[in-house]
């Protein structure tokens, strides 16, 4: 792999949006390759990283990076998917206690995920109203802090290995659905840094592996 045209572009995603479709603009703006190096739900904003050109190589390497989110959890409330996109039903009840679990998590991925299952996106299944058996795996929850709390809402700052889906996280609480979520780092990359665009030497300064695959 040679270090010479490609950058990684730290992007800012919108709601509403999808990863997908910040990807595809930018490849039609720029008329270039492009990938992203890990999925945000269209809810969810914050970093994306978006490989171009040569650059796109370098998705095995940053996909696995850890990430950092800032989480809202809608409490007395439950969703069908987890988030706000799905069917919304107001329990009143109010968990107990507002902690999350940390350290290693067994998750099962949720139907609406981009996870392959049988050849196909979970989510395409899910959108045709089939349910499958979805996979279960382990996670690891570094941190999961309760920043602030009310009798309507938490907000929690996340730090958590790559494959951990937070909406699940926060429907251990039973009585919840996440109802808005921020990526705000993924690995030496932070959201405010969005709109720079790091050549890949620059990238392999940041991220090790990086590194040893140009040399």
């Amino acid at each position: 792999m040679t270090a010479d045209r490609g950058t990684v572009l730290l992007f800012d995603k919108p709601a509403g949006v999808t990863s997908h479709d910040v990807v595809a603009q930018i490849r039609r703006e720029r008329g270039c390759k492009a990938g992203h190096a890990g999925t945000l739900d269209p809810f969810a904003t914050g970093l994306l990283l978006v490989m171009l050109e040569r650059a796109t190589r370098l998705q095995r390497f940053l996909v696995g990076l850890p990430k950092t989110y800032l989480a809202t959890a809608r409490l007395g409330w439950r969703s069908s998917t987890g988030d706000p996109d799905g069917a919304l039903t107001e329990t009143g009840r109010v968990p107990d206690a507002l902690e999350l679990p940390t350290g290693t998590v067994r998750q099962r991925v949720p139907m609406t995920s981009a996870v392959r299952v049988g050849g196909e996106r979970l989510y395409k299944k899910a959108h045709r109203g089939e349910v499958a058996e979805t996979p279960e795996r382990d996670v690891q929850v570094n941190r999961a802090e309760l920043l602030s709390s009310d009798a309507m809402r938490a907000h929690y700052e996340i730090e958590c290995s790559a494959g951990t889906y937070v909406r699940t996280l926060v429907e251990t609480l039973e009585d919840a659905y996440c109802e808005a979520l921020r990526r705000t780092a993924i690995g030496p990359f932070r959201v405010e840094e969005a709109g720079e665009e790091l050549p890949v030497g620059r990238v392999a300064e940041l991220v090790p592996a990086v590194a040893e695959a140009l040399r």
